[in-house]
């Protein structure tokens, strides 16, 4: 490749970073540009009165995509970065009193749903093996080769594939596949969770979505030191290694076309040219805004938007023992809840609610001592103009009542700090649409089909990376779009 070869990258979260990178190794000059002052997308972070919280994603799995950038950089990831392994998934919570250590270790995770809830360590083990035997044969082609190119019928193992597909990963609900494999409904309920990874409701997602709990309890849940932030960071600084440009606080205004091909953008009221452009902005305001094709916008949103979420960041003024790094209070009926989600697209009055404490990985640094850092998320319906302000009080006293009945103690007078994220804001701060977290939603069987591909075909040299796109939403698959794109650019 000549030296002259030059790229732009829109927008510098994961997905963006990952693709300079790629880029950079490629032999590209690559300039990202960034309307925030700071990088990341999602993955960001703020201090306040000595607390620390990551703004967004949370979860840390499949750390080897992290390590095939540094490889391919040639550059020791040690240097930016380090991770531990931790040895639960999840603590789960019901209002019946029972708790539940989700392990990280298959067998250890099935002997803790029979001492807790009466399940079969024998239905958990065999659930958790087919779960592995369908990632790697279906999800790898999924999520390492794009469904838009012919040559993916060539390069992929499909025949393999295709011996693995079972009828009821096509043609049952997640939760159906999940019912007929448990009998105590806690445990149905556990792995129907699995669908709000990719913000989708158990009760309409296909039950292909049972291969993700192989991630977290076939390969593991990880921490990396520093937090998720950390991640952001360490990108950053490979990338600028490699020679990217970071261009923050400039707003890309427009994609210029010259004869079907992308050939530069508009930032800041400027013209910059380059040999490819890659869009890491979701999809939908991609067509909208920067291409100015109403019809390809419209395209986009005959798909079903995921759900968002409301965020309280809690600096709290006391350490709760009996809870972990990931934490979940279940709602009684999750079928209600998931019908407000998507059905009513309101607020749910049991939310189920996730808190996350980094703290609990690293005591008086993530926050000060004898003190805890708590992210405190319930899934909300994805903006479409409801009251938030209103729902903010209601979200709280929600959260508070299930969560001081739980754990038996009054929590509202230990919150020392509080900040707060919303559908809103999360779109004004991201640029997703509607405030969706991972772009579209799973809720059809053919979902993974109907994502938008990571390239245009009508516009030659332009591409696209991210959770609004192939194949998905958090940071493994954005990850992953990146990887796809790289390798599409010979």
């Amino acid at each position: 490749m000549h030296q002259s070869s030059t790229a732009i990258i829109i927008g510098s979260g994961v997905a963006g970073m990952a693709a300079a990178i790629r880029l950079a190794v490629k032999g590209y000059a690559v300039t990202v540009y960034e309307s925030n002052g700071y990088p990341g997308g999602k993955l960001s972070h703020f201090e306040k009165e000595g607390f620390r919280f990551d703004a967004g994603p949370s979860l840390f799995t499949q750390p080897e995509l992290i390590t095939e950038l540094f490889a391919l950089a040639g550059d020791p990831m040690e240097a930016y970065f380090c991770y531990q392994q931790h040895p639960t998934a999840c603590t789960y919570f019901w209002e019946d009193g029972t708790t539940v250590r989700a392990f990280t270790e298959a067998n250890a995770f099935a002997k803790e749903m029979e001492t807790q809830v009466g399940e079969s360590p024998e239905a958990i083990k065999a659930y958790l093996q087919a779960s592995a035997k369908v990632y790697e044969n279906i999800g790898r082609i999924f999520l390492n080769y794009s469904l838009h190119k012919t040559a993916t019928l060539f390069n992929a193992p499909i025949k393999k594939a295709l011996a693995t597909v079972q009828g009821k990963l096509l043609f049952q609900t997640l939760h159906e596949v999940n019912k007929a494999s448990f009998k105590h409904p806690h445990t149905v309920q556990l792995f129907n969770r699995y669908a709000t990874f990719n913000g989708s409701n158990p009760y309409a997602a296909p039950g292909m979505l049972s291969l993700i709990p192989h991630l977290d309890h076939n390969i593991g849940t990880y921490y990396p030191k520093g937090g998720m932030i950390s991640i952001t960071n360490a990108l950053q600084q490979l990338a600028i290694k490699k020679g990217v440009q970071f261009q923050l606080n400039t707003k890309v205004e427009g994609i210029i076309q010259v004869n079907n091909k992308a050939v530069g953008v508009r930032a800041n009221g400027e013209n910059h040219f380059s040999d490819m452009v890659v869009s890491n902005m979701d999809v939908y305001f991609t067509y909208k805004h920067l291409l100015n094709d109403e019809q390809g916008a419209k395209q986009i949103l005959r798909q079903e938007r995921s759900s968002s979420a409301f965020i309280f960041y809690w600096g709290m003024n006391a350490r709760f023992p009996q809870l972990d790094l990931h934490n979940i209070f279940f709602a009684e009926d999750y079928r209600a809840e998931f019908n407000a989600l998507f059905e009513t697209k309101t607020r749910y009055s049991d939310p189920t609610v996730y808190i996350n404490i980094t703290s609990k990985c690293e005591p008086g640094v993530q926050a000060p001592e004898g003190k805890e850092n708590w992210f405190v998320m319930v899934n909300a319906p994805a903006n479409v103009g409801q009251d938030w302000e209103a729902y903010r009080k209601q979200y709280k006293q929600a959260i508070i009542q299930k969560l001081n009945r739980l754990l038996k103690t009054d929590i509202a007078p230990l919150i020392a700090v509080e900040e707060v994220l919303t559908p809103v804001t999360i779109e004004a701060r991201t640029a997703s649409f509607m405030g969706s977290l991972y772009g579209t939603s799973s809720n059809s069987k053919m979902a993974a089909f109907l994502r938008h591909p990571n390239f245009n075909k009508d516009i030659a040299n332009l591409y696209f990376v991210g959770g609004s796109v192939h194949p998905g939403g958090g940071i493994p698959l954005c990850l992953q779009s990146a990887r796809i794109v790289g390798e599409m650019v010979r």
